[in-house]
């Protein structure tokens, strides 16, 4: 018998899926008139200077980047009205996740987080040598907090809320987080993963880092990706208590944030009139969609960030269904996931959607 050569949790752990974007051999797409709802991104093009920015930077590509990143960390900080000193950077939020847990937690410790949730956060768990313990979620999508509290034991060091919630686009209000998070012990981290909270209109929804970020033991995550258009120099940030954010950078990777990441978000914080009217675009245009998603799939939650969660039967088929008419969204097992577009592009997947008939019939719960 061959010896072992990776790790043995690996092989349980699923791939993360291919993009839905098919794409040639070149990179490029192979069907550039799709409207592409898969992946949450915003459909208008980088924020007005951002490109320009990037072109700047280009000029010190020989030169490593500001591995402090100084510069940004700053401007977070300002911008959100917090000290510079709890403000992390790096290639992603997820990737700042992962760091998180190898700074805090030891190895077999407990990760606790919803699910179903963001499909990064097992492989988080691995990544960082912890124990994933996922909590379901109830039957209207829904995080259930207080199965979380219930399932937090001597051996957790991190919990984690995503809000709102992807893929099912759901939130927690303001009275549930704030029960939650005092029912926690200190000795535990709670992580708020806020990369749709640019989205959320309900007042009911808090902004963690607002609320909730003078707290020792809370860490609140966000992304430029989303909201501020930049997914493609993929930048992430957080804010924790110092002596976290100080333990983070130790074990950060060498230049985690790139040249043209901080050069983008710079840039694009600048534009932050310009940024919100976009997201508000997108949530008239989510407040448009939702009676009509409601009709066709009774089952459809109220979404509160940039996308729609759509419990069927046979989400792959109505996929499939989907592609053929040129609209791209995302299919999970349980259920299809569609991202808010342009005007044009939803209405092209009302239209597609409406002749699907009982594809969109309902999915056991």
């Amino acid at each position: 018998m061959k010896a072992q050569l990776t790790r043995p949790e690996l092989d349980a752990l699923p791939s993360y899926l291919p993009s839905p974007i098919p794409l040639d051999s070149s990179g490029a797409p192979q069907a550039p008139d799709a409207a592409r709802l898969a992946l949450n991104e915003l459909p208008f093009g980088p924020l007005p200077g951002v490109v320009e920015a990037v072109v700047a930077a280009a000029g010190d590509t020989n030169r490593y980047p500001d591995m402090a990143a100084v510069a940004l960390r700053n401007a977070l900080a300002h911008h959100h009205g917090v000290t510079s000193d709890r403000i992390v950077t790096g290639f992603g939020s997820v990737y700042l996740l992962e760091l998180l847990l190898k700074a805090v937690c030891e190895p077999g410790q407990e990760f606790v987080f919803p699910w179903r949730s963001y499909e990064a956060y097992p492989v988080a768990a691995v990544g960082g040598h912890v124990r994933p313990v996922q909590v379901p979620c109830t039957d209207d999508f829904r995080q259930d907090l207080d199965a979380m509290s219930a399932a937090i034991t001597a051996d957790t060091r991190v919990v984690l809320i995503c809000n709102p919630n992807n893929p099912t686009s759901t939130a927690v209000t303001r009275a549930e987080l704030t029960k939650f998070i005092d029912s926690v012990p200190e000795s535990v981290l709670v992580v708020l993963d806020e990369a749709y909270g640019d989205f959320v209109t309900d007042p009911d929804v808090p902004d963690g880092l607002v609320e909730y970020g003078h707290r020792r033991n809370v860490v609140v995550l966000r992304t430029m990706s989303k909201a501020w258009g930049l997914a493609g120099v993929r930048l992430g940030w957080l804010a924790a208590a110092p002596e976290v954010a100080t333990a983070m950078r130790k074990l950060l990777a060498p230049f985690a944030t790139s040249t043209f990441a901080e050069a983008a978000a710079l840039a694009a914080l600048e534009q932050e009139k310009e940024a919100r009217r976009r997201v508000d675009f997108v949530t008239a245009e989510r407040a448009r969609m939702y009676p009509v998603l409601k009709a066709l799939v009774p089952r459809t939650p109220v979404s509160h960030a940039n996308f729609f969660w759509l419990p069927m039967a046979e989400p792959a088929a109505f996929a499939a269904h989907c592609k053929a008419g040129g609209v791209l969204i995302r299919d999970f097992p349980e259920a299809a996931r569609v991202t808010v577009g342009t005007a044009a592009e939803n209405d092209r997947f009302l239209e597609v959607a409406a002749t699907a008939g009982t594809l969109l019939s309902a999915g056991t719960d």
